[in-house]
């Protein structure tokens, strides 16, 4: 397997859960210690983690560094997270902390060119772009923000992608926000699209994978990464698939 492989631990008010379609009103609690849970991970033989700051994707204001220093501590994993990331400072004490990527995206949404700037400054391998994204009654791939509680402007994804691959950026995760939480398979013709016109990016896929089938079906639709969250907490992929992804 050659997709890498990301076991996401999403905290809220200091616990691990997860949110069905973004609906903060829709939660399901896991377990109280993050660190316990990333331990587990890094024990199967996950060498990534993606961690997300559900407080702060709502309010802004990235709060997990105590934690994410204490996962890299104790796991030596290799993570990507974000949650709330609206200010230079908010990325570089991130960095600082230990993080390898740096998830940023209300702000890519809201102000491209100075999330742009951030890029440029930090450099591709830093900085992941999340276009989570939302079809409306219309047809078009809207791109809500503020921990999906809103929608800004009248951007498209694809309009907005396109945009960032020319501006250099290295990886973007896209979660099909109707199917996150939701273990009803990733959106695999949304991911085919955007592999094929943006030639150059990683993709991460992220929303709707409930089985080992689905995480093959995203490597073949050419993404490079997947994010793993409901399915593997609730034992639905094995653990042991962790230690087949690429590192």
């Amino acid at each position: 397997m050659t997709i890498q492989l990301l076991p996401a631990i999403d905290v809220r008010e200091g616990r691990v859960v997860r949110l069905r379609q973004g609906d903060y009103e829709q939660e399901i609690r896991y377990a109280d210690d993050p660190l316990a849970v990333a331990e587990r991970y890094a024990e199967a033989g996950a060498t990534w983690l993606h961690l997300v700051d559900l407080d702060a994707a709502r309010e802004g204001g990235y709060t997990l560094l105590p934690l994410l220093a204490a996962i890299r501590e104790r796991t030596g994993l290799r993570v990507q997270t974000g949650g709330g990331v609206r200010a230079r400072g908010d990325l570089d004490a991130i960095l600082a902390a230990g993080a390898e990527r740096v998830i940023v995206g209300s702000l890519a949404v809201r102000e491209p060119a100075r999330v742009t700037s951030w890029l440029h400054g930090v450099g591709p391998e830093r900085l992941v772009l999340a276009l989570d994204t939302r079809r409306d009654a219309t047809g078009r791939w809207r791109l809500p923000v503020h921990g999906w509680t809103s929608t800004d402007g009248d951007r498209e994804l694809s309009e907005l992608a396109e945009s960032f691959a020319g501006a250099g950026v290295r990886h973007l995760l896209c979660t099909d926000i109707d199917r996150d939480g939701s273990l009803s398979g990733p959106n695999v013709g949304l991911y085919r699209e955007l592999v094929a016109r943006l030639p150059g990016v990683s993709l991460q896929a992220s929303g709707g994978v409930r089985d080992p089938g689905d995480v093959a079906a995203a490597e073949d639709a050419g993404c490079a990464a997947i994010v793993l969250g409901r399915a593997l907490l609730e034992g639905r992929l094995p653990l042991a698939l962790l230690r087949g992804g690429a590192g």
